[in-house]
């Protein structure tokens, strides 16, 4: 399981994919305050909003390479002859993906958010947010991914899928800024994350197993 989490970083950092989704999400944060405007306060409200569809769109870049690579070259074939379950695989794939992405994206909300004008209370709930809600979008993309590696053109229909999926932890992480965690958004942000986590790995299994069929 290590060597599969290990191997997930190598391929994320040997083809430049370890990169991208911070660059991007750094794009995203320099240049929505050119479109809002100088106001202080405008980019306060708004800018937490922004950098959670930066995180999800981020997570969305290395989508084509999660799961389709494996498939066609036979690795997941290779891995099934030497008894390794399907879900087992995911849940590395799943680890690996988020290690790559979701703790340089949390550095990266320090230097966005001062782009942002965010108040460091505001940041503090990002970060948090942050923590709690990238395992699920990880998990959410590993399982479009999966379903969809067997088609063609499969990684823009990936991100049509995933997106609207996603749309309960984005709500649930824009309340936890906009109201400071009130009204249940971190236990709702939390309970979303998890739940994704948790059927990620055996969606994704079902899927290669279907595409090997």
């Amino acid at each position: 399981m290590i060597a599969l989490i290990l191997r997930e970083l190598r391929l994320a950092a040997g083809g430049g994919a370890l990169f991208l989704p911070l660059i991007f999400f750094l794009l995203v944060a320099t240049l929505f305050p050119f479109a809002v405007g100088p106001d202080g306060p405008l980019l306060a409200r708004t800018g937490g909003g922004a950098l959670w569809m930066a995180a999800l769109l981020a997570t969305l870049l290395p989508v084509e390479r999660l799961i389709a690579p494996d498939q066609a070259s036979g690795v997941l074939d290779q891995l099934a002859l030497r008894e390794m379950s399907e879900e087992a695989v995911a849940t590395a794939k799943l680890v690996g993906h988020w290690l790559s992405f979701g703790p340089p994206l949390m550095l990266a909300a320090l230097p966005a958010s001062a782009l942002m004008n965010l108040p460091a209370d505001v940041l503090w709930r990002l970060e948090l947010g942050l923590l709690i809600g990238t395992p699920g979008l990880a998990a959410l993309t590993l399982g479009v991914a999966a379903i969809t590696a067997s088609l063609k053109g499969g990684a823009s229909l990936a991100g049509l899928l995933a997106l609207p999926l996603a749309i309960p932890i984005l709500i649930f992480g824009a309340g936890l800024i906009e109201r400071g965690g009130g009204d249940g958004a971190l236990e709702l942000l939390a309970a979303s994350s998890l739940l994704l986590v948790a059927g990620a790995p055996f969606v994704a299994g079902a899927a290669i197993r279907a595409g090997r069929d």
